[in-house]
C-alpha cells in the first residue's frame, strides 16, 4: 500500500491556494445541464473520481459531454428531460451524490437501469429516496430483495413520472431531497414534497435550491425547508461557473489555524452557495482570526481553544476541526453529527480510532465525539477509502514527525492534487 510521509513544517504556513471546483456544485450542475433544454457551458469543472463517474454515467445514458480537462469546462447537451439510453449499467464506485442525483435523473428514462457501486457503495442505504420517488410514478426496485441498499433497478416508462405529492425523511442525507427536487420539474405536472425527520446539512439544500433557479426551475420553499412545491418546466441553456470546493478549502485554512500562519483562499467569500465556507467560523470560535474579502478569504492562526460545538451544517469539515482541535488548550466537543456515520466510512468511528492510535484521547458519542488536546506520537494512519480521513490527518503531521498517511490515493475521489498543493503550500517537499 502506497504511503505518505507528511513532514513538519519548521515555520508558520504562509501562502495564497485555490482548491479545484467544488464537487457537490460539480455534480448538481451535470445533472441540471443534462435536463436543460439546449446546451450548457460549465467552468471551473473538477475533475475528480466523483466527477468522473458522473460523466461516465452521463455518457452511458446517451448524453453528449465534452470535457477539457486543462481548461476545466464541460459542453453538456441538455435534452430538456429526455433520457436517450433505453438501458445502461451505472457503475458509481462510492460516489453518493452520483448514484443518488442519477436515481432521480432515470427514472425519467423510458427502459431498464441499474446502478450499482463498491463494497462501501452497497452498505449505504438509499431506501428512502427509493420510497419517496415511487408515488411520483417512478418504479424502482432493489436486486436484493428485502435490502435498503444498491444495487438498484429503475424500470423507466417515459411520461410514468408525472408529478403529485410525497414525503421524503430529511435524517440520513439531504442529497435524497436534491435529487427529487433537481429531477422535479421535469415531471410534467407541480410536485409537492414533505420532508419528515431532523433534515441534516440543510446548507447542501439551499445550494440545491439556489442551482435550480439558476437554471431557470421554479420552487416554492419556506425558510424551514420542510416543505416544497416545484413548479413544471424546462431547465434554460447557459453557461455556469462554479466555485472552489469550500469543504476542501478547510485543510488549507487549518493549515494556517495550527501552526499560527496565514493562508488566504481565493474564489469564496460569504455569499458562497457552500455552507462548508463557514468553517471559518468554527476556526474563529477557537481563537483564529478570519477576514473576509470580496473573492477571497483569510484565516490568521492565533493560540487555540477548545470549543463545543454543533457541525449538523457543516460536517463535512468536522474531520478537518477534530485534527484542529487536537492543538487547542482544552477539549473539544463535536455535536449533531450521527448522519456522518452512513458517508465513504463510519467517519465519527474512524476519527476517534484513528486519533487513538496517534496517542490522543478521544471519545465516540452517538452523535459526534471529544477531542483531548495533545502531542501526536508516531504511527500510520488508516484510512477506510476516505478522501478526508487522508487530509485531514495530515494536518497532524505538520506539527509533528513520524506521522505517515496510508493510502493517500483516495483523495482522488474529489481532490487528486491535494498532497501537491499542500507540499506547494507549505513551501518545501513533503
Amino acid at each position: 500500500m502506497d504511503v505518505q510521509e507528511i513532514l513538519p513544517v519548521k515555520h508558520p504556513v504562509r501562502g495564497t491556494v485555490r482548491p479545484p471546483g467544488s464537487k457537490s456544485i460539480t455534480n448538481r450542475a451535470f445533472v441540471l445541464a443534462a435536463l436543460a433544454d439546449g446546451p450548457v457551458r460549465l467552468t471551473g469543472v473538477l475533475d475528480s473520481q466523483d466527477t468522473q463517474v458522473m460523466v461516465e454515467s452521463l455518457r452511458r445514458l446517451g448524453f453528449d459531454v465534452q470535457q477539457d480537462q486543462d481548461a476545466c469546462t464541460c459542453l453538456v447537451q441538455g435534452l430538456g428531460g429526455n433520457i436517450p439510453a433505453s438501458s445502461a449499467d451505472l457503475w458509481l464506485e462510492n460516489s453518493g451524490t452520483s448514484i443518488r442525483f442519477l436515481a432521480g435523473l432515470c427514472t425519467l428514462g423510458t427502459g431498464r437501469y441499474r446502478l450499482d457501486g463498491s463494497a462501501r457503495m452497497r452498505q449505504r442505504p438509499i431506501g428512502d429516496l427509493v420510497r419517496a420517488l415511487r408515488p411520483l410514478g417512478a418504479t424502482l426496485d432493489f436486486e436484493t430483495p428485502g435490502s435498503d441498499c444498491p444495487p438498484l433497478l429503475i424500470h423507466g416508462s417515459g411520461g410514468a413520472v408525472r408529478g403529485g405529492e410525497t414525503q421524503i425523511e430529511g435524517s440520513i442525507s439531504s442529497q435524497f431531497l436534491s435529487s427529487l427536487l433537481m429531477c422535479g420539474p421535469a415531471c410534467g405536472q407541480p410536485v409537492t414534497v414533505k420532508v419528515t425527520g431532523e433534515l441534516v446539512s440543510q446548507p447542501y439544500v439551499r445550494m440545491t435550491l439556489q442551482m435550480i433557479r439558476d437554471f431557470g426551475g421554479r420552487i416554492d420553499a419556506p425558510a424551514d425547508l420542510s416543505h416544497f412545491r416545484i413548479h413544471p418546466g424546462r431547465y434554460q441553456s447557459r453557461t455556469y461557473a462554479i466555485e472552489p470546493d469550500a469543504s476542501a478549502a478547510s485543510y488549507f485554512f487549518a493549515a494556517a489555524a495550527i501552526t499560527g500562519g496565514q493562508v488566504t483562499v481565493t474564489g469564496l467569500h460569504q455569499r458562497s452557495m457552500q455552507g462548508d465556507v463557514q468553517f471559518v467560523s468554527a476556526l474563529q470560535q477557537m481563537g483564529c482570526h478570519v477576514d473576509w474579502q470580496e473573492d477571497c478569504v483569510t484565516v490568521i492562526g492565533r493560540t487555540l481553544r477548545g470549543i463545543d460545538i454543533d457541525m449538523n451544517a457543516i460536517s463535512d469539515t468536522a474531520q478537518t476541526l477534530a485534527a484542529v482541535a487536537v492543538f487547542a488548550d482544552s477539549p473539544t466537543t463535536i455535536r449533531n453529527v450521527a448522519h456522518m456515520r452512513h458517508k465513504e466510512t463510519d467517519r465519527i468511528a474512524a476519527v476517534v480510532t484513528e486519533l487513538q492510535r496517534a496517542g490522543i484521547q478521544a471519545t465516540e458519542h452517538s452523535d459526534g465525539l471529544t477531542i483531548q488536546p495533545g502531542t501526536p506520537t508516531p504511527c500510520e494512519i488508516r484510512t477506510y477509502d476516505d478522501h478526508r480521513m487522508a487530509m485531514s490527518f495530515s494536518l497532524l503531521g505538520l506539527r509533528v514527525p513520524g506521522i505517515r498517511i496510508l493510502d493517500p490515493g483516495c483523495t482522488a475521489k474529489t481532490y487528486p492534487r491535494f498532497f501537491a498543493d499542500l507540499t506547494a503550500l507549505c513551501g518545501k517537499h513533503h
